[in-house]
């Protein structure tokens, strides 16, 4: 009787790197490793030779030195005489400030304008097709440009808010529109910890009550879910998630002392108050319905990716039409919406350096623009701009991507 066994293992030759499948992947990547660190090395040791011949050296000691330009809007304190490196802070701020805002206002109108470009109504669904066709077929840097201009053009100037018949007036004595930028009341708290009004720690405490008053809501959204998958019936949260958000903030601001700062028309400008610049609100809405125009289609897409079935059976359900669409398909249609959404969103931060064009102070500007032409170091501005421009991009992907897997479908 013959017995079954293993055959004998051969020897390992140096021809297996490349003719053994269980070798040859590896082999491959570790030639393509070299071939790369080689490529990478050369090129640092050319760039140093040529800069030691040019008598150059790289070092980031000018970010220590004084800036001495000013900065027309800031999110932190600066003037002229604090460091290149506190600019570029400012700078960065700016840069995320304007890509925050235009990705959820472009979010926004490209999920109203994507569903409407499906409506049953044939002029809605003409107009956002016109919208959709003009926004995304002209440059956002000409958007941009129109926007300026229209608004230095047609808004008044701070000086016909004066005299004793003047042509223009606040809005409800609160809000200014003129050629320089909104100005708009500014929350402050007359009492607080860490230094009063103006602390840091107050703010930080407050959106410590709004995210716990986050979580306190999801909660109960969550609780809800399990009592309507246990019994049938889902209790009503309406209410309770409104006095959660509501009640804690409302008693932190009447503890601190809440008040608002109204901009108020001293010289020949507005003073107090918030000043939300042109050059902002220029760049900003471009962005806005410029991506807006494409995230529409990327809503359009994802919606005719869903099945009629979907529609149909949520009917069949008793599902009320205005609740279809958020309840069963929108919910659905994220899975293909969300992957191109993501570029989009990366478009908003990378196009957000066309602000130099209305004078906006963005990172780009002021690392990039100023302070490279008033220091001369041309190499190490442009290598902390490819980085900040790497490092938010890459956080927004991981975010989304993250989201995205928690949007897949759950197979058991």
């Amino acid at each position: 009787m013959s017995t079954l066994s293993d055959p004998p293992k051969g020897s390992f030759r140096l021809s297996m790197l490349l003719n053994d499948t269980r070798y040859r992947s590896m082999t491959l990547q570790v030639i393509a490793a070299i071939i790369l660190v080689s490529a990478l090395g050369y090129l640092y040791s050319n760039l140093a030779t040529n800069l030691r011949e040019a008598g150059l050296n790289i070092s980031f000691g000018f970010l220590g030195s004084s800036a001495g330009y000013d900065i027309n809007q800031t999110l932190i304190d600066y003037n002229s005489q604090s460091t290149n490196l506190r600019a570029a802070f400012v700078g960065i701020l700016n840069t995320l400030l304007v890509a925050f805002m235009a990705c959820i206002t472009a979010t926004i109108l490209g999920v109203f304008a994507g569903v409407l470009r499906l409506s049953n109504n044939w002029l809605v669904r003409k107009l956002m097709s016109f919208y959709v066709e003009i926004f995304r077929n002209i440059p956002v840097l000409i958007w941009i440009i129109i926007i300026f201009t229209i608004m230095t053009a047609v808004m008044p100037g701070p000086r016909e808010f004066r005299g004793d018949e003047p042509t223009a007036s606040m809005f409800m004595d609160l809000f200014a529109f003129t050629n320089r930028g909104v100005y708009t009341p500014a929350p402050y708290f007359t009492r607080g910890f860490g230094g009063g009004e103006g602390s840091a720690l107050n703010w930080l405490l407050a959106l410590a009550v709004l995210v716990a008053s986050f979580f306190g809501a999801r909660f109960m959204t969550k609780r809800a879910n399990v009592v309507q998958e246990a019994t049938g019936i889902r209790p009503n949260t309406l209410w309770t998630n409104l006095a959660i958000w509501l009640l804690p903030i409302t008693v932190f601001c009447l503890i601190l002392g809440l008040a608002w700062d109204i901009p108020v028309l001293k010289g020949f400008n507005f003073g107090g108050g918030i000043k939300i610049g042109g050059p902002l609100i220029a760049l900003w809405l471009a962005l806005s319905v410029y991506t807006g125009a494409f995230i529409a289609e990327n809503v359009r897409a994802g919606i005719q990716a869903v099945s009629q079935g979907q529609t149909e059976a949520a009917a069949a359900l008793g599902i009320r039409p205005r609740r279809v669409m958020s309840l069963v398909v929108l919910p659905q249609a994220l899975r293909v919406i969300i992957p191109p959404l993501i570029s989009q969103y990366l478009n908003i931060t990378k196009n957000s350096s066309l602000a130099i064009v209305v004078g906006y102070a963005d990172i780009t500007a002021t690392l990039g623009g100023i302070t490279l032409n008033q220091t001369g170091r041309a190499i190490e501005c442009v290598l902390l701009l490819m980085l900040f421009y790497l490092v938010i991009s890459l956080t927004i992907s991981t975010a989304m991507n993250v989201y995205n897997s928690s949007m897949k479908l759950k197979e058991r």
